[in-house]
């Protein structure tokens, strides 16, 4: 693809997700695309087939650049670990802290990931939901098996109910706390955006690797993650 074709393909994608993350891609005409496009029709249709398409490609590229990302940390990981398991707390971090930071980096685009991620999690179109599916299917697999092998005590079902509620967990996080701020006379943080990122990413780690250490249900065992440091991952203490 020339150069001059890549760059409209990404103005078209810059200016459908920044529409999107505002107010859904269903209340999105193509006619509002492309005058912030700054293209015709055609140009759309050639890129992308359809509107359809276009949502499509536009979840794919932001999942696509986040779950590179996880991948190259597990893989920096990994090579560092010569065949031995790795600590549960690294794999974590090294899924859950591309996507926390992010999500809450201070530039435009990435403030539309927020919405664009949320409205993914609750929009009922099948093709937004394959899209997801195709681009998390390798990065899932992989951290599946790094967790297994960190946690070989542990049952693969707990793992994978433990991981859903790890996700859920984060979604929220990352969406932010304004309505529970308001609700209990909450006051807001000082922090400059940067270093609360890193704030929320250290209470959002402790959190989690407290929930993959409870104790199994039924038996009231709990689980073989003593390799876990609950006072630091990769160097940053936590709370």
């Amino acid at each position: 693809m020339s150069s001059q074709r890549t760059s409209t393909r990404n103005t078209i994608l810059d200016a459908a997700e920044q529409l999107f993350a505002v107010q859904g891609h269903d209340n999105t005409s193509m006619r509002q695309i492309t005058s912030a496009a700054s293209v015709n029709l055609s140009s759309v249709n050639y890129h992308f087939g359809s509107k359809d398409g276009l949502v499509q490609a536009v979840f794919q590229r932001r999942l696509r650049a986040l779950n590179d990302e996880r991948l190259a940390l597990l893989n920096e990981l990994e090579n560092n670990a010569k065949g031995e398991a790795l600590k549960p707390s690294h794999v974590l971090e090294a899924f859950f802290s591309p996507l926390v930071l992010h999500a809450c980096s201070p530039g435009p685009d990435e403030r539309a990931f927020v919405p664009l991620l949320e409205r993914s999690m609750s929009d009922p179109g099948g093709f937004i939901r394959a899209a997801i599916i195709d681009e998390h299917s390798e990065v899932f697999s992989r951290f599946r098996q790094a967790l297994l092998k960190s946690l070989p005590d542990v049952p693969e079902d707990e793992i994978i109910w433990r991981f859903h509620f790890m996700l859920g967990a984060t979604s929220y996080a990352i969406s932010g706390a304004e309505a529970l701020r308001s609700a209990m006379d909450w006051p807001h943080p000082q922090q400059k955006e940067a270093e609360s990122a890193q704030v929320l990413l250290q209470r959002l780690m402790s959190f989690l690797l407290g929930g993959l250490r409870a104790p199994l249900p039924n038996s009231g065992a709990v689980p073989a993650c003593n390799n876990i440091n609950p006072t630091a991952t990769n160097g940053r203490s936590l709370p």
